[in-house]
């Protein structure tokens, strides 16, 4: 099926994906006196006095903000955030659809860093959070982390944690199907940007010893000169054997890769140099870094990808509209590791042992268990907290 064009003919057919639709009713002259003047001056008033009454008098409860400047969108690269709008509303309608939550596309004219951490300052407190989407590393990691010291709401960079947690879920059943532990297999991570730290710090934090990460330059290693100092940080992280080289030599013996990096990387051979019942999640966009047949070939007995026309997709679909549900349902202010943990492992025992196999590790994008199963964690994740 040729999706470029039907995507393009559908995208001119709806002329956008999202619309504003009323809660309140406008029938009446005294609906429009209550809706608006005079009587929306009452909240207002309400609210000057108290400005946690937003959440009661306004759709802040409910609201987030899908902000992007478009310099790292899918696999597309930089194409600014006018060129990001499409896929930006997408992320919207699949909150509302999936989570129940009502979110706004803002693509920025701008990808300056400061600029970024400003204007979404300014905008947040008509949200109840902020969700980055599709912006550069190692500039995401600076504006997550600005964000979240300055703002009183959730603030979740999908492309990180969503992808993050949605892998944790994806290895913990895959490593049930062949026997091993967390802590005593060997990951290889092809990829150090967004979703590769992220993913790399979440299997840490959840119990993994033995991870070897590279990039561009090849297997990232304590003291290795050239990286940026989210690189370097993630040096002393990882890589405790002492790996040197590129992707060949870091997924020798290796048990478990992941791929958010660039197609075709992984050769057959690397596969057969890898652990017996290697675990393979190939998932760069839209051409994996290995095909999951060529995988299977030699040896590999676990594979996902991002796509939808292969089995175990491994998509943050399964995880971002049930975690902002529960993050703003709890009123969250931060975002914790313990939430992401819990998360994945809720999102992984959603398959059942007896219905576990090789080709099925993680419920489908349309399982209607999936958000409301994640929304429930954070809620007693916060609770807990």
């Amino acid at each position: 099926m040729d999706y470029k064009q039907i995507a393009l003919q559908k995208h001119e057919e709806w002329n956008g994906k999202l619309e504003v639709v009323s809660r309140a009713p406008l029938q009446t002259k005294e609906d429009l006196s209550t809706a608006y003047t005079p009587g929306v001056a009452a909240p207002c008033l309400e609210i000057a006095k108290d400005p946690e009454k937003a959440y009661v008098y306004t759709r802040k409860n409910n609201l987030v903000a899908v902000v992007s400047d478009g310099s790292a969108v899918l696999g597309l690269g930089n194409v600014g955030g006018l060129a990001g709008m499409p896929v930006m509303e997408g992320k919207s309608i699949l909150f509302k659809e999936f989570g129940g939550v009502d979110a706004f596309p803002i693509c920025l004219d701008t990808q300056d860093t400061q600029e970024i951490i400003d204007t979404v300052t300014n905008i947040a407190p008509c949200f109840g959070g902020i969700n980055l989407e599709d912006i550069s590393a190692p500039r995401c990691f600076e504006i997550e982390k600005a964000l979240i010291e300055r703002l009183n709401i959730p603030v979740f960079h999908d492309d990180q944690h969503g992808t993050a947690i949605v892998v944790l879920a994806a290895v913990i059943n895959s490593l049930k199907i062949v026997g091993k532990e967390l802590a005593k297999v060997r990951i290889c991570i092809s990829g150090a940007g967004a979703a590769g730290s992220a993913i790399c710090r979440l299997l840490l934090a959840a119990g993994a010893e033995d991870i070897v990460v590279t990039c561009s330059k090849g297997v990232i290693y304590n003291g290795m000169e050239g990286l940026d100092p989210f690189k370097k940080e993630l040096s002393t992280l990882t890589n405790h054997r002492g790996v040197k080289g590129g992707l060949k030599e870091a997924v020798q013996g290796c048990d478990v890769f992941i791929g958010v990096s660039k197609a075709g990387l992984l050769t057959g051979e690397m596969v057969e140099s890898m652990a017996k019942d290697a675990i393979i999640f190939a998932m760069a966009n839209p051409t994996p870094e290995i095909f999951p047949d060529e995988a299977k070939k030699h040896g590999a007995k676990v594979v996902g990808t991002g796509r939808s026309d292969y089995p175990n997709q491994i998509n943050n679909v399964l995880v971002f509209p049930g975690f902002f549900r529960g993050a703003l349902d709890a009123r969250v202010t931060k975002i914790t590791e313990r939430m992401k943990i819990n998360a994945a492992y809720v999102l992984a025992a959603l398959v059942k042992d007896d219905e576990l196999s090789s080709d099925y590790v993680l419920p489908g994008a349309f399982d209607k268990r999936v958000a409301s199963a994640i929304a429930q964690s954070v809620m007693q994740t916060a609770k807990e907290s």
